[in-house]
């Protein structure tokens, strides 16, 4: 159920006309067309300080209950408040903080920390209806925290396990097998790339038709019982990323968000589509799991060194 605003605003005083689109504005409010505005049915009450205000200077309002008619039109209606493009706008700005860190004096970076956190405090509080993306965002804000006072507070005690995931040495990770899936899509694909490119360059990789088959010793990622696979809102490359300090460089930050949309939804990025489509295409080209990999791992290397992607 929502509840539905049917109003005229008057024609004046001009700033009653502002301050109302201001405030639907602020609550997020879904715009079926103009004059009607929807809310869930709990936020009904933050519709009735308006309808007084339009009431008082002469235009009409009222505040009724919406029901859909079917399953179909409750989709259409909730899809009026996605907010997956807001979640997207808050990225740019977490990233671009991320990306200046190393620049940046402590003063200014924890200051814009707080208005990057204020902001998506902002918007979760007007996402009615939570989704991955929310998720995603939540831990992106936690990695991002978690990286400014890496830099500015290196000598401050920390945990070993941060939200669930554990602080590795690298150099106990080298020439190890490593397990996977096989007929790798684009999270075990970025990771395969991952440990090559950054964790163990000599790395063993195995593509297994079926998990409940890997070697002993061998390090498994990206699926089911895993050593490295999905903790809570990130996926397997950003786990591994996570694990292996790698999370404070921007540009695989830039990779780990096209890697998440695709592979758990959440918040778009311009690089998904065309990840998607160039990565779709090597995987009918190449039968053969090393190959495909090989393939896929010129992709992400340019991914890495495409402008924009500052460290």
């Amino acid at each position: 159920m929502w509840a539905i605003l049917i109003l005229t605003l008057p024609s004046q005083p001009n700033a009653v006309r502002v301050r109302v689109w201001r405030a639907l504005k602020a609550l997020g409010c879904a715009a079926l067309r103009d004059g009607a505005y929807l809310l869930p049915t709990a936020q009904a009450s933050l519709f009735e300080p308006l309808a007084a205000e339009v009431l008082e200077h002469g235009g009409t309002a009222m505040v009724l209950d919406l029901a859909p008619r079917d399953d179909a039109q409750r989709d259409e209606l909730l899809a009026l408040f996605d907010r997956r493009e807001a979640y997207a706008q808050w990225r740019e700005t977490a990233t671009a903080l991320q990306a200046e860190l190393p620049s940046l004096a402590e003063t200014d970076a924890r200051r814009r920390l707080r208005s990057v956190a204020e902001g998506l405090l902002a918007l979760r509080r007007i996402d009615y209806y939570p989704g991955p993306a929310a998720d995603q965002a939540t831990s992106e804000l936690e990695a991002l925290r978690a990286a400014l006072d890496a830099r500015f507070s290196k000598g401050e005690p920390r945990a070993l396990v941060e939200h669930g995931i554990e602080r590795l040495d690298p150099a106990r990770f080298r020439g190890r097998r490593w397990a996977t899936r096989a007929r790798p899509w684009v999270d075990r694909l970025a990771c395969a790339w991952l440990i090559r490119r950054f964790i163990d360059p000599q790395a063993q990789l195995l593509w297994l038709a079926d998990t409940a088959d890997a070697p002993r010793g061998a390090l498994g990622f990206d699926f089911d019982g895993a050593r490295f696979t999905h903790v809570g809102a990130r996926v397997s490359f950003e786990v591994l990323l996570a694990s292996f300090g790698l999370d404070a460089d921007a540009r695989l930050q830039r990779i780990a968000g096209a890697v998440h949309y695709l592979d758990a939804g959440g918040i778009p990025v311009p690089e998904a589509a065309g990840l998607e489509s160039v990565l779709g295409g090597l995987r009918e080209l190449h039968a053969d799991d090393d190959q495909l990999l090989a393939a896929a791992a010129a992709v992400f290397d340019a991914l890495h060194a495409a402008p924009g992607a500052r460290a």
